[in-house]
């Protein structure tokens, strides 16, 4: 369903394991080419809760990356990793610029923290840790207490106890959005040879 596809993973150290692990596992089981993302040099740290876990390699340096290099967007939780994530400017503006082409977007837990200061989530509905909650609204989110919540290419979810219902909506907005993304590509390309070969009778495209 995904074959192709180009996944950034944003994580600083201090994310929750399980919110990258097992999304990440779905994403490459359902074909997609899975990569982590971070201003971390060489592996970044996750986390069970409060207990150091696992370490994972980093794929693409952060001040190496960038959005026109993927295809979505997934931001896992964990208190620590967000909240360091939001504090550099290269972190943020790479968030934006998935928004800013219409690219998919999944974040859960604490991961729509970076969200709030990209300042994506103004009018949109979503759902996260409850401790986000007034952050969000501050920002301009409607934020409800749901299992998952799917708004226009950005998937949000609570907690690990929603990983099943989150990585189901996530592979099936993250295929939509490759084939809206499809659409509008091929309505430009289009769009290109009909101007391309109005100029050559020197005639203005139809409308």
């Amino acid at each position: 369903m995904l074959n192709g596809m180009k996944v950034a993973i944003l994580v600083a150290d201090g994310f929750e394991q399980a919110e990258l692990a097992e999304p990440r596992k779905a994403l490459d089981e359902a074909g997609a080419e899975t990569l982590i993302v971070s201003p971390v040099q060489g592996h970044v740290q996750g986390w069970k809760h409060f207990d150091k876990a696992d370490k994972f390699a980093v794929d693409v340096p952060l001040d190496k990356a960038d959005a026109e290099m993927f295809d979505v967007l997934l931001l896992p939780g964990g208190v620590a990793n967000p909240d360091q994530l939001r504090t550099l400017p290269k972190a943020v503006a790479f968030v934006r610029a998935f928004f800013d082409a219409g690219k998919p977007v999944a974040a859960i837990c604490h991961g729509p923290w970076t969200l709030v200061e990209a300042d994506v989530v103004s009018g949109r509905t979503i759902t996260s840790w409850p401790s986000l909650k007034t952050d969000l609204k501050n920002a301009g989110a409607h934020w409800v207490d749901r299992e998952v919540v799917v708004d226009d290419g950005l998937v949000s979810s609570r907690k690990p106890a929603d990983i099943p219902a989150f990585n189901r909506n996530m592979i099936d907005e993250f295929g939509k959005g490759r084939l809206a993304r499809s659409v509008r590509t091929g309505a430009r390309a289009g769009a290109r040879t009909d101007a391309n070969r109005a100029t050559r009778r020197c005639e203005p495209p139809a409308t």
